[in-house]
């Protein structure tokens, strides 16, 4: 351990600036206040001026305050001990447990070797209709819930890592309030997974730099479990919190600000934690499930729109539901009946063809057109599909959801009305006596 000892010239924010030689960008540092320590990261070297960012906040801290640089970038620990855990934004634990006994790891590193990267093509099921059967998940991808404040993206997000097939759940939150902190807490102990995941949990009143850290930590862990052999999901929320972080601290620094205040970097810093989604040759996976808030709705903010050309595609929740328009997974072709039911891919077209139809439909009514009986049947189609499968309470397996399809279809249309294969309709097209059963 170096031991360079300097002191504080200048203090922003959470920022500290001060008079060093011989340390390296991303480099730690232990800040000496008096009666305590705290934690520092290089995020800036212009000549023997370094920038400092102070995890716990520059409260109490004063130009005579010593810093020491450690020689090592931000570690965070990394073993089977860390299961069932829960963790703050500088890895320190705040479930009243021990700190884990294995060694630390560095943070912030490359993505994996492209050359040992397979391509997706295994399904990860989440029992939710509106992703299993139109949109679905696949292993390694990276994919964010587009949402609005106010939406139910963390209990979609809950719902997924209790339901989805993985052998570890990573969540890392970012700018959480204590009632979306204790939410996740609460339903993975309830549902019997908490035993296999890992919180990394940065709450709103905690200082902004923390907020930071949160991705890089989850990510560095899953790594590792993916390296291992594991299949991990990983559930961030909120990414949008994670870039208003960079833009405070940017400003902080005094950077040029780029669109809405956002630093110009904003695409790279999102991208480098996006990238670490992998599916590593003959070991583990890491598949990353997101959350990106649009402030006023508008995709065209920032975040969401540097978003959208990393991921590949995204969950719009709007409404309290997934909108199968809005929403988009672009691996779905690498599963959809090669790993699922032969008749997924085209009883998937032909209900999002219809349901398009019936909102038209909808529209002849806002503008005071008179309906006709195929108009009808469309709305009263669409009723159906809007409940049983839309609506978020809905939880069943991949199979059942495509039998429901059939089931809805048969209820309302003629088999030549809906365009589909014959051999599809005579393996899976139910008889009337059954499908009235299940309606009823």
């Amino acid at each position: 351990m170096r031991e360079i000892v300097t002191r504080i010239t200048e203090i922003t924010g959470s920022i500290a600036s001060l008079s060093a030689s011989g340390v390296g960008l991303g480099e730690l540092a232990e800040i000496q206040l008096p009666g305590r320590k705290t934690l520092g990261q290089v995020i800036r070297i212009a000549g023997n001026m370094v920038t400092l960012q102070v995890f716990g906040g520059t409260k109490g801290l004063s130009t005579n305050d010593r810093v020491r640089f450690l020689g090592h970038p931000m570690q965070v620990k990394y073993g089977e001990s860390m299961l069932g855990r829960i963790f703050n934004g500088s890895g320190a634990p705040i479930d009243g447990g021990p700190d884990p006994v294995e060694d630390e790891i560095p943070i912030g590193g490359p993505s994996f070797n492209p050359a040992n990267r397979i391509i997706a093509k295994q399904m990860i099921r989440t029992n939710i209709p509106m992703i299993d059967v139109f949109n679905s998940l696949v292993v390694s991808q990276k994919l964010p819930i587009f949402s609005i404040p106010g939406e139910p993206y963390n209990q979609v997000l809950a719902r997924v890592g209790m339901q989805a097939e993985a052998d570890i759940i990573l969540l890392g939150g970012m700018g959480l309030k204590f009632d979306d902190y204790t939410f996740f807490k609460t339903t993975f102990e309830a549902s019997g997974v908490m035993n296999r995941v890992v919180m990394f949990i940065h709450q709103a009143s905690d200082p902004v730099v923390e907020c930071l850290l949160v991705p890089d930590m989850t990510l560095a862990v899953a790594e590792r479990f993916a390296e291992a052999g594991r299949r991990v999901l990983v559930l961030l929320t909120d990414m949008t919190n994670f870039a208003d972080a960079l833009k405070e601290i940017s400003i902080s620094m005094e950077q040029i600000p780029s669109n809405r205040g956002y630093p110009g970097d904003l695409y790279s810093q999102l991208a480098a934690r996006y990238e670490k989604a992998v599916d590593i040759q003959e070991l583990g996976d890491i598949t990353i499930l997101s959350v990106t808030t649009m402030p006023g709705d508008d995709v065209t903010h920032p975040v969401p729109d540097n978003t959208g050309y990393i991921t590949e595609g995204q969950f719009y929740l709007h409404n309290g539901v997934i909108d199968p328009f809005g929403s988009l997974s672009r691996l779905k072709q690498n599963v959809v009946s090669k790993v699922t039911r032969d008749d997924h891919n085209d009883i998937m077209n032909t209900m999002i063809r219809l349901y398009a139809d019936c909102r038209e439909s909808r529209n002849k009514i806002a503008m005071g057109f008179k309906l006709s009986r195929w108009d009808e049947t469309l709305l009263a189609y669409g009723e159906d599909f809007e409940r049983e499968l839309m609506d978020l309470e809905v939880n069943i397996p991949l199979e059942e959801a495509l039998d429901r399809c059939w089931g809805i279809l048969a209820r309302h249309f003629e088999t030549v009305q809906t365009g589909l294969k014959d051999s599809l309709v005579e393996q899976y097209w139910p008889a009337r006596d059954a499908d009235e059963k299940q309606a009823v």
